[in-house]
Formats: structure tokens, sequence, C-alpha cells
């Protein structure tokens, strides 16, 4: 044995059958540069120095059997991703080269790495703070070049910053407070007038970024819109023009979607999942009553549903039956085949509403418009649109935002400065759950059982 658990190591990229060319096996841990010398030979006059890459072969240690022809990374600490020693073997891609330079690098004594584990020790070793860790995991795992966008913000440290001079204000003013109680006849009298206003700009700034919640969820998960209607209304024609491909059949024959149809889009920076759902009616077929049963099911799960009618025929007493089954959630209502017909039929007077011709490509900049407007309707636009809070940490911003609100109603109830400073101390303990200053080990194994083996 060569190397103790104190070297992790796991394939840090996807592994395919037959598809991708360069595969990676992460090491890191104080014998990650021994196990490296111990598999791997680079001929010639090659320097073993940090930051270089050296070309060679990984055979076996015992057997001298070649496992691979590869390059290997060096990166020494503290300049690593996990301020540790740090090496990379790049191997062929597929599974049997990188699976294969996995098992010597067990042998040799590494351990194989939890899920996010190179990215907990980089936490661990002050490499970066619990929003920049947080937000590679959401980098990884953006869906859109926005959602990519707001991760690469947290990644360099633009929430981080704003929370580290959150904290550090309202451990200035916890620090003026709890002088004057310990040294009430040395100093002058405080000014409460002036820790009244920098309480309330701090619980300002604490809501503004509160603010991005919604918008951060909605980049990381995307929105589910169902798209409902009687049959042959243009709900497939409509959701083929929209993803600009055939993704659902048309006819002109009713009853021909008899199931759930899915399209994944991105509407102003925001991922959508479209379901086209099979036309909703009465039916005595067996197959087609279960589309339709699905397709009830799925708009009551969407985030917006599109009530989509016919404008040859107008509005019906079936969509007015379809619109009381789906009304709990916000609905834009769409007038397909409006090229149809000289005028817009008569629609109900309380709904958004917007007009289409699939068929033809028309109003589909009008819908997503639809949909950015009524997302905003019900989302607090933040004007730093690269900010955008996960569940966690608006949960700890909101208990921060308590405790500031706690310590005004204190102030103005002229309670005792004792009073004031313990809502203080909960305000600079939920900022620093934010950044990890103040975390426990069950919430960071929460946070890192999500990433991927080799992050």
């Amino acid at each position: 044995m060569l190397a103790t658990n104190e070297t992790i190591v796991a394939i840090a990229t996807a592994v395919v059958p037959q598809q991708g060319s360069v595969g990676i096996v992460r090491l890191s841990g104080t014998t990650a540069l021994e196990i490296a010398r111990y598999i791997f030979h680079s001929p010639g006059l090659q320097r073993w120095e940090s930051h270089r890459i050296l070309y060679g072969y990984i055979r076996h240690p015992k057997t001298q059997k070649l496992i691979d022809e590869a390059l290997l990374l060096i990166m020494l600490s503290p300049r690593s991703y996990t301020r540790e020693d740090v090496v990379e073997f790049h191997c062929h891609g597929g599974i049997m080269a990188v699976q294969q330079v996995l098992q010597l690098c067990l042998e040799a004594g590494a351990k194989l790495a939890q899920p996010g584990e190179f990215t907990l020790r980089a936490f661990l070793n002050g490499r970066l703070d619990l929003t920049q860790a947080e937000s590679i995991n959401d980098l990884v795992g953006a869906k859109s070049p926005q959602a990519a966008q707001a991760a690469l913000m947290g990644l360099q440290g633009k929430l981080r910053s704003l929370i580290v001079q959150l904290r550090a204000d309202c451990l200035d003013i916890l620090a003026e407070i709890e002088a004057r109680i310990d040294f009430e006849e040395d100093l002058p009298p405080l000014d409460i007038k002036d820790i009244t206003a920098k309480i309330r700009q701090l619980l300002a700034q604490v809501s503004e970024i509160l603010a991005t919640a919604n918008r951060g969820e909605l980049l990381r998960s995307g929105l589910k819109v169902a798209i409902v209607g009687r049959p042959n209304v243009g709900k497939s024609s409509l959701l083929n023009a929209w993803s600009k491909c055939d993704r659902a059949i048309v006819t002109d024959l009713p009853g021909t979607t008899r199931d759930v149809v899915e399209s994944q889009l991105v509407v102003g920076g925001i991922p959508v999942q479209v379901l086209d759902t099979a036309g909703i009616r009465e039916t005595s077929d067996k197959v087609e009553k279960i589309g339709v049963e699905r397709s009830l099911s799925s708009a009551q799960s969407a985030d917006l549903v599109l009530l989509t009618i016919d404008a040859s025929v107008g509005w019906t007493e079936s969509d007015a039956d379809i619109y009381t089954s789906v009304q709990h959630r916000p609905v834009i209502l769409v007038v397909n085949k409006i090229d149809l017909v000289d005028n817009k039929p008569q629609l109900p007077g309380n709904m958004t509403h917007i007009v289409t011709a699939a068929a033809q490509n028309i109003g589909i900049e009008a819908l997503e418009q639809a949909i950015l407007t009524t997302i905003q309707a019900g989302v607090v636009k933040s004007a730093d649109m690269d900010l955008a809070i996960n569940q966690r940490q608006a949960a700890a911003l909101t208990k921060a935002k308590i405790s500031l609100q706690q310590v005004i109603e204190a102030i103005d109830t002229t309670l005792p400065l004792d009073f004031w400073t313990i809502d203080l101390r909960g305000a600079i303990q939920a900022l620093g759950e934010v950044t990890g200053e103040e975390v426990t080990e069950s919430v960071l194994d929460r946070i890192f059982s999500r990433f991927c083996i080799g992050k």
C-alpha cells in the first residue's frame, strides 16, 4: 500500500460506451503524486513539476501490462482545486481505460471519492465558500445560458461578497451596541436614529437578495408548461412550430395524440418543459380515454397551462369545461388557426390570450412573450439579474430578515440593549450559514450529496 485514505480518486468525466474522446481520472490528497509515479511512465526527460502536462503510459505496476497511452496533469498544493496535491490522468474515452486506471489507483491505496468530495475539500481548505461550492453544482447542471451565467457569477463570488459585507456591517453595529453595555459611562450616548437607519438599510439589502429566490428556482428546475384543449385545435402543430421540429404527429383527424409528448425549450433564459397532451373530450375508446386522463393530470401538475382553442370554431362549452378544470393554475388562452378566420372570435374577458396560426408559424414570439409576462407577474424581479439564490440560501436569509425586523421592533418598543444584541447575533449567524461560516456537518452532507462523483 503506497497511499492512505487521505487520498481520494474518482472518474471526473461522464463515461458513455463508444462516446467521448477523453476520460479523466482525478486524484486528490497527500499521496496523489506518489500514486501517479507508481502507475505512470513518462519517457524522456519530462519534469514532474506543478502545472505541467506529461505524456506517457499507464502500466500495471506489478505485471507491467499496458493499460493506456495518456496525459498526466500535475497540480500541487496549494495551487489546485482542492488546495491539496491533485493529479489527473487524461485517458482515452469510453469505459475500459478509465475503469482500469481507477482500479489501479484504488489498489495503490486511494479511496473512492464520495459525491462532491473534491468540492467539499475545496470548501474545508478555504479554497471556496459555500455559495461558490453550490454554484459549481449549478453550473454543471445549468439548462440554459442564463442559468450558467448566474452560476458563474456565484462562482466568481458575487453572492459571497454581498453576504460578507452584510455580516460585517451587522458585526459593526453589534460591537457598537455592546460597547455601550460594557462601557456606558465612558462613551457618548448611542445614536438610536443612526442605528435604526443602518438596520433598515441592511433589511432592505437582504430583502433585495431574497427577491431572486423564485428566479433562481426557475433557472435551476425550469418551468413545466402543458398545452391542453379539445381534439384537433392544433396543439401538436403549436408544439412543432414552437420547438422548430416535428415532435408530434399532426393530422386532420381528432384524437391523433394519444399520450403526452414532451419537448425541452428555453424561453427568455428559462428552461421550459413543454407537454403536448391528448385532446380532452368524452370518449369510449379505452386508449384515448387513458390519454385524456393523462392530459388532465399533466395540466394539474403544470406551472402554466396553454389552453388552446380553434379560432374557426370559437369558444365552446367544452372549452369552458376544460378551463374550469385547470383554472387553479396560471392559464394563457391560445387562439389558434387565426389564419382561417377574418375576425377573432368572442372570448371570455378575464383571460390573458394570444392569437396564433401554428401551421404557418405565426404568433410564436407573442406566445413566448406572454409566458415571460405571466412568469414575471408571479416572480419578484430583481434588478440584479446575475444573482439567483437557491432554497437553502433563501431559508438562511429569511432567518436573517426576521432577526433584523425583530431588532427594529426591540428598538421601537424601547427594550433594553441586551434584547437588540440577541436578534443581531441571530442575523449574523444566519448570514454565516449562507457562506458556510456557520454550518453544521449534517448540512454539508446534504449539500454535497447532490453533487456528482468526481466533482
